[in-house]
């Protein structure tokens, strides 16, 4: 058997079987692609190395075949000195990235008073992503669960700065990485089932099953010697992108080039989309459009601004794979290629179509890319250039308007007839992961209204709307509508849990945080609001099982602590709850709640001097306090 699986493969190049004509693909009718079907799965990259080394050698030096790596000098592209630390002012952190021992990739965050050091947490970086074209940015690794660290070396400006979105809202070492976030820059990882963010095992790089499917039928069926000419027709057992359609070509490169808030379909996950699927079967992503949208865009819009041009309106072809080829780098790609590319629609000779002048063409090279797809910065990621892919005449730019940017809506990218609860889910969505202002669940509301889907389909999203606008009465009488036979999602069970602690009802709160926590048991989010439930019943042994256990899966979680502590405490352990208040003040110096608890315990053992410190502390970080101020004034 092994003897001819090794004459099989030593043959590989030089037999053809043929399939029949049912596997050639064209515009209109897709190959049936058999890695689709139930069964198929990946084989990894050294897998597809065996035969496609040549590939494989040139995807290596691409942005995708390095975008995540261990972090090491040889992956980091960063400059480590004494100029590597970044100062959030509105935060008033310091942090310093270094190299510890020149090996392990440590941050220090610290904070100085008077010259003195007051603060320090010390935390070890497991990955970078990024390619170091643009940016690296690093990842924490806390048991297994996964964080975004809060400093990024932006490589075009040469210069290390809080990571994107991090100067408005710093989450410190606490924004944890989902396999939304994780997905587009890396191959997919492998979940712990139960957990949002904690994966067992983590790919070093996107590999090639990404962009052409999983591999076992393809591999199985070459071992067998079942062979296809591909100068002829398409091989059913693998995609190569290039025979798709262009509706499914955009959106295998729009899975991960099409930024924006991905919404997705009931009872899929974001490991469900394969190559030659249509993106909306697994997914609907949303765009919040501006009055300045023409001209302003994110990071991640090619997908986007490449069909809001008129050379992709005008044309049946034009696509991401005109231009790119994705087994080579756009470093190494010469130029002549994208000029090629443009002369191929706009030019009968040479380039009797372009209206600049001469001394406009030398500037640019004769490069169409350098007037009509200039580079520039984006809105979402600081200190950043990119191409922008919507091609138009630039040269003749209109004043810029000094009012700022209304905002005009939400856009549904992967659909032309969404229905109001698709919209509805859309702006929910925008408004938790992209921009929290109050428009986006009103106007969620406004198209929930317009829904005429059956109760139980828009449920989910009336909860999450209700919970948003904090209206936990309606919320509760939804609630009590729900067949008690029939399941609801952890989310829903979830916010159900925090309408009936917010209003004291904690017997009832408790019952949906434990369905939640049935269903994800390793969100620890949840597991921290379960164990808060039964302090609150006063069920404290029950409550410190549960918060131990938030701790023993990640121990850096001031909140647990905080309220492990105050379980403590109401035990009669003074000593071991004003312990555990430490250590969360310590990962948390601004923790309001950590500090009062830990004033409240200093008052009844009347240390008085020390408690009226931490309450000045507490109104230093929040003047409107009222708790802290009126326990100064007694």
């Amino acid at each position: 058997m092994q003897l001819s699986k090794l004459i099989t493969h030593a043959f590989l190049w030089f037999l053809v079987v043929w399939c029949g004509n049912s596997c050639l693909p064209d515009n209109d009718n897709p190959a049936p692609y058999l890695h689709l079907q139930d069964g198929a799965h990946n084989v990894g990259m050294a897998t597809c190395r065996s035969c496609h080394n040549d590939a494989y050698l040139t995807f290596m030096q691409t942005g995708m075949g390095q975008s995540l790596g261990l972090a090491n000098r040889q992956k980091s592209a960063a400059r480590f000195d004494a100029q590597a630390v970044v100062y959030d002012t509105l935060n008033d952190f310091y942090y310093f990235p270094f190299f510890n021992k020149d090996s392990v990739l440590q941050i220090l965050e610290y904070r100085l008073e008077n010259g003195d050091t007051v603060h320090q947490r010390l935390e070890t970086v497991s990955y970078i992503v990024g390619s170091g074209q643009h940016t690296n940015s690093h990842i924490l690794d806390i048991n297994g669960y996964f964080y975004q660290a809060p400093v990024t070396w932006y490589a075009q400006e040469q210069r290390w700065d809080l990571a994107p979105g991090f100067r408005e809202n710093n989450s410190r070492f606490g924004r944890f990485l989902t396999i939304e976030c994780i997905s587009c820059h890396n191959q997919y990882p492998t979940p712990v089932p139960g957990s949002l963010n904690k994966f067992s095992e983590m790919p070093t790089g996107i590999e090639c099953e990404r962009c052409h499917g999983p591999g076992s039928v393809h591999v199985q069926e070459k071992l067998a010697g079942h062979l296809v000419d591909t100068a002829q027709m398409a091989d059913p057992t693998i995609v190569n992108p290039r025979r798709l359609p262009r509706d499914l070509q955009l959106d295998l490169c729009q899975r991960c080039h099409l930024q924006g808030v991905a919404v997705l379909n009931e009872g899929k996950t974001f490991y469900d989309f394969r190559p030659g699927m249509k993106l909306n079967d697994v997914m609907n992503v949303f765009l919040p459009r501006f009055t300045n949208s023409d001209k302003k865009f994110i990071m991640a819009s090619q997908a986007d601004r490449l069909r809001l041009s008129k050379c992709f309106k005008n044309s049946k072809s034009l696509s991401c794979l005109t231009c790119h080829h994705p087994h080579h780098s756009v470093k190494t790609t010469p130029s002549s290629k994208y000029r090629k590319a443009c002369l191929s629609c706009h030019s009968q000779n040479g380039l009797s179509e372009c209206s600049a002048t001469a001394q406009e063409r030398a500037k640019a090279s004769d490069r169409c890319e350098q007037c009509h797809m200039p580079a520039s910065g984006t809105t979402d990621i600081p200190h950043v250039h990119i191409t922008d892919h919507r091609i138009a005449v630039h040269r003749n730019k209109e004043a810029k308007s000094r009012s700022k940017a209304a905002f005009s809506g939400i856009q549904i990218l992967t659909k032309e007839n969404p229905t109001p609860l698709d919209m509805a889910k859309g702006y929910l969505a925008t408004y938790d992961k992209f921009l929290s202002i109050p428009i986006m669940i009103d106007s969620a509301g406004i198209y929930l209204a317009r829904s005429d889907e059956a109760y139980d389909k828009k449920f989910t999203t009336l909860i999450h709307y209700l919970f948003l606008k904090e209206d936990y009465g309606r919320m509760l009488e939804n609630a009590e509508k729900w067949p008690g036979d029939k399941k609801m999602d952890a989310w829903t069970a979830y916010r159900i849990g925090e309408a009936h602690y917010k209003l004291g009802h904690m017997q009832q709160a408790l019952s949906y945080f434990s369905q939640a926590t049935d269903l994800l048991p390793f969100h620890l989010d949840f597991l921290e609001k379960k164990g808060m439930a039964l302090i609150g019943l006063r069920r404290l042994d029950e409550g410190i099982k549960t918060l131990q256990a938030v701790l023993s899966e990640n121990p850096e979680r001031p909140m647990a602590l905080c309220n492990l502590g105050y379980a403590h405490v109401l035990r009669g352990e003074l000593q071991k709850g004003e312990k555990l208040y430490d250590k969360a003040i310590a990962l948390d110096p601004d923790y309001e709640q950590a500090l009062l608890n830990k004033a409240a315990l200093l008052i009844f053992n009347k240390r008085r001097k020390e408690a009226e410190k931490l309450l000045k502390r507490v109104l230093k970080i929040n003047p409107k306090n009222e708790e802290a101020r009126h326990a100064l004034q007694r």
